[in-house]
């Protein structure tokens, strides 16, 4: 009995005893998992993205993926147990290999090295991008529209219509290209997204431009920005444009919705705004519009500028997949459209 009762003691002691060298194990590796850097003698700066309403797991599932910490897991163990979580900013950052966990997490935190995310969907137009960055607080309610129309810097800008452009409601409508942009939001001013996106556009476009003869640059881009706002894919845009030129050469009326969505209040189309006298009502007017109606991509500017030629002359969106119908009579496309919408 006696000997028994020894060994029962003899048991849990080893037990304790490791149950102790575990947990101290465990400490000393989560020690070197928030304090000891990946490489403490790294020099090169990584740029680190941290999108508005990303969760912290989310964070450090991308900061490990970055190669910038050892473990996402005790991150966010780290940043829970200490409350620092909510410290952590929307921006872009610039981060090293040489900082451990709570250089990193201070950093995330600071305004002052953050910097400010603004992404310009293809398609969108100036009223549309004002919302957006009236949204985001980066500015007051028509601040970007106020720096559009009173923008002054045609001169360096070769591509620019000044005197036509002047005309329109957005005088740099189509030409705001759409991608992501960094700011420092402390000095954020509407004006200088515009000479991004400006500078932008001058070098998305450099390559096509001897590539333009029959038709005018301003012709493209509006074409570009309608097809952008109608059907999606390189291939789609391609026979799309391909339609509307055709339409277009043959004195029919272009029938895009898009340019009609263009100018109503609510994005919708009512039997009302059928009847608009209105130079973006192209189911009325004979002509491209005025004007771009949205900012596009370089994607929708080469399908303007290398249309495909088929045989069609009507299209439909299916609503539920977005699938492109074609139609080659007026009565094949009212079939598809009792058939799909």
């Amino acid at each position: 009995m006696p000997k028994r009762q020894k060994s029962s003691y003899s048991g849990k002691f080893i037990a304790i005893i490791f149950i102790i060298l575990l947990l101290s194990y465990g400490y000393l590796k989560y020690k070197d998992l928030i304090y000891n850097p990946i490489d403490e003698d790294a020099s090169e700066n990584i740029s680190f993205q941290i999108k508005k309403g990303q969760s912290v797991k989310e964070i450090a599932v991308n900061l490990e993926e970055k190669e910038l910490i050892k473990s996402d897991t005790a991150f966010y163990f780290y940043a829970s147990r200490n409350d620092l979580g909510q410290n952590i900013l929307a921006g872009r950052f610039i981060l090293n290999q040489s900082m451990n966990v709570p250089e990193i997490i201070a950093a995330l935190s600071d305004p002052s090295l953050s910097e400010t995310i603004i992404t310009i969907q293809e398609g969108l137009n100036i009223k549309e991008i004002d919302e957006k960055l009236a949204s985001m607080d980066i500015i007051a309610s028509g601040e970007f529209i106020s720096a559009v129309n009173s923008f002054n810097g045609w001169k360096y800008y070769g591509f620019l219509e000044k005197n036509e452009q002047k005309k329109l409601k957005y005088q740099l409508e189509g030409y705001i290209y759409p991608d992501t942009y960094f700011f420092d939001p402390a000095t954020f001013e509407a004006q200088d997204l515009i000479y991004l996106a400006l500078d932008n556009f001058e070098q998305k476009i450099e390559d096509i431009l001897p590539q333009i003869n029959d038709r005018s640059l301003t012709d493209i881009i509006i074409m570009a920005s309608i097809v952008e706002n109608e059907v999606f894919g390189k291939v789609d845009r391609q026979k799309v444009a391909g339609i509307l030129w055709k339409r277009l050469d043959n004195g029919w009326t272009l029938g895009a919705d898009a340019t009609l969505l263009y100018i109503t209040d609510d994005r919708h189309i009512g039997s009302n705004d059928l009847n608009l006298d209105s130079p973006y009502n192209t189911r009325k007017n004979g002509e491209l519009p005025p004007g771009p109606i949205g900012n596009p991509s370089i994607e929708a500017i080469q399908a303007a500028l290398n249309p495909i030629e088929t045989e069609y002359w009507f299209y439909l969106n299916k609503p539920d997949t977005g699938e492109t119908i074609y139609a080659v009579s007026n009565e094949e496309h009212n079939q598809n459209k009792a058939k799909y919408l």
